[in-house]
């Protein structure tokens, strides 16, 4: 308890760490250096589309549902909650998954992870057609959710739409009921990514000579548009 304390609701309008905040009766904090390390801007900094791994390092399918515990608090389009996910963190069905994958297609020479760098596990997202037909932005909300909550606890992932949906259909016996959306793989980052700023609009993703994984971002002033009003 020496490196906690609580604070109390009168408090929350001071505090400097914490003003604004409303959730709860009580405000826990471990301390300010953890505190500030899962600050939502530092949490996105570093979750990036990850295509590298330590493939040795597990993930148990307990931390796949803690991950998928924060797509279920996140919004869904009418509230229908039509996704649902495919658990996979075993060499079989793994290997099965990611025969049916394309990776990074702005990097033409490259095929994807070699064996020893593949991802640990995966979600395979799908939408559930017998709760409706439609999924609206739900699935890039999930995902990021899911990924957010992965890189929280040391890990990282990448969302992948460029599947062999027949293929991966067949591997893992999905029935019809069920449409494959993306495929988020997982595991313990094993590659360095910069991000740039995005300059005579190429944002072309591209790696340097070490490997370095760099990522052209525009500007804040590049997504302002600017209206008559």
């Amino acid at each position: 308890m020496d490196v906690c304390r609580f604070l109390k609701r009168k408090d929350w309008d001071t505090h400097p760490l914490i003003a604004g905040y409303r959730w709860s009766n009580t405000f826990y904090i471990h301390s300010q250096s953890l505190f500030f390390s899962f600050m939502l801007k530092d949490l996105i900094l570093r979750n990036r589309s990850y295509r590298r791994f330590y493939q040795n390092e597990e993930i148990t399918e307990e931390q796949l549902r803690k991950w998928l515990e924060l797509a279920r608090f996140s919004a869904s389009g009418r509230n229908a909650q039509t996704l649902k996910y495919i658990l996979s963190n075993t060499r079989e069905k793994n290997d099965k998954i990611f025969g049916t994958l394309a990776w990074a297609g702005f990097l033409e020479d490259w095929p994807g992870p070699s064996e020893g760098e593949r991802p640990s596990a995966y979600l395979v997202q799908v939408l559930d057609k017998e709760i409706s037909t439609q999924y609206y932005c739900d699935d890039g909300i999930a995902a990021q959710s899911i990924l957010l909550g992965a890189v929280e606890d040391g890990y990282g992932g990448c969302i992948l739409r460029a599947i062999n949906k027949p293929m991966l259909a067949k591997e893992l016996y999905i029935p019809e009921q069920y449409e494959i959306i993306n495929v988020i793989a997982l595991g313990k980052p094993n590659e360095t990514i910069v991000i740039d700023e995005l300059k005579d609009g190429d944002y072309k993703y591209w790696r340097d000579e070490n490997g370095v994984h760099h990522v052209p971002k525009r500007v804040v002033d590049d997504l302002v548009v600017k209206d008559g009003y």
